[in-house]
């Protein structure tokens, strides 16, 4: 690990945290069809702060998401606690935004709770390969809980998964999956999901403050990224990136800049851990 004062670490990043408090205005964008994942593109992540004016952030912000986390970065901390997570149950529709399905939750899903704030559960999608990295290695896919709070602000859950046995979350979707593959711009209500089955597996994450990764890349997002790495079978995978009708192999941004971001990794000591 790196060798820095913790004293400084903890400044900087209460000091991020201070500066989150100015409300995430701007969310992920529903329709993806303005943007694409080609390296060479016009359309591309290279390009993206271009199209619009209120996607500028994507190309001169300074605390861009994904990221890589590698161990000489990240100060183990055990402050953190653990996430505070109160979902439940509730409807939802899964959509296809043109890069990737989304499923998003109608009614009252439940929340999270970080530094004393509510964070409402919105929607999760998925992105392959993964975003974010560990220590550089990139895995097979990556799930995105997005929640907001009352005033605007974004908090973000990412999992990260490798080929293997089945998810069991993924697996109660296929049928729906299945059924929208045919259907370009496609939308199904899939009926009363229980976000609790979303298995985290691990109660190790990484924190840091960061931005959405679709335009308008809007930064002060809460990152909370589990440690560990589950798995998922290829078919799972496939089926994921054939419902969405695009024509490339991913919808991975590439990785941003870390520009001096402090990156905690939540280890629970022995008194927590009893």
């Amino acid at each position: 690990m790196a060798k820095l004062p913790t004293q400084f670490l903890v400044c900087s990043f209460f000091l991020l945290l201070a500066l989150h408090s100015f409300s995430v205005r701007s969310q992920e964008v529903e329709d993806e069809s303005e943007f694409d994942y080609g390296a060479n593109s016009t359309k591309g992540p290279a390009r993206w702060g271009e199209i619009h004016a209120e996607w500028g952030a994507c190309s001169n912000g300074t605390m861009q998401s994904p990221i890589d986390m590698s161990n000489e970065r990240v100060n183990i901390v055990s402050h953190l606690g653990r996430l505070k997570k109160s979902y439940k149950p509730s409807n939802a529709t899964l959509r296809n935004r043109g890069h990737d399905m989304m499923l998003r939750w109608e009614d009252e899903a439940g929340a999270i709770e970080i530094n004393g704030t509510e964070y409402v559960l919105h929607q999760c999608h998925w992105h392959s390969p993964s975003e974010h990295t560990i220590n550089g290695r990139r895995y097979d896919l990556e799930l995105h809980m997005v929640h907001e709070s009352e005033d605007g602000k974004v908090a973000v859950i990412g999992i990260m998964y490798k080929t293997g046995r089945p998810d069991s979350f993924l697996s109660s979707l296929m049928d729906h999956l299945e059924a929208i593959t045919d259907i370009t711009d496609g939308e199904r209500a899939v009926g009363v999901i229980d976000p609790r089955h979303i298995k985290f597996g691990s109660r190790k994450y990484y924190r840091y403050i960061g931005s959405l990764t679709v335009p308008p890349c809007t930064e002060n997002v809460v990152w909370s990224i589990v440690r560990k790495v589950r798995t998922v079978t290829r078919e799972q995978m496939s089926l994921l990136r054939v419902a969405v009708h695009d024509d490339s192999d991913t919808n991975a941004r590439p990785l941003q800049s870390i520009n001096n971001r402090p990156i905690q990794l939540y280890r629970p000591d022995d008194k927590e851990e009893n």
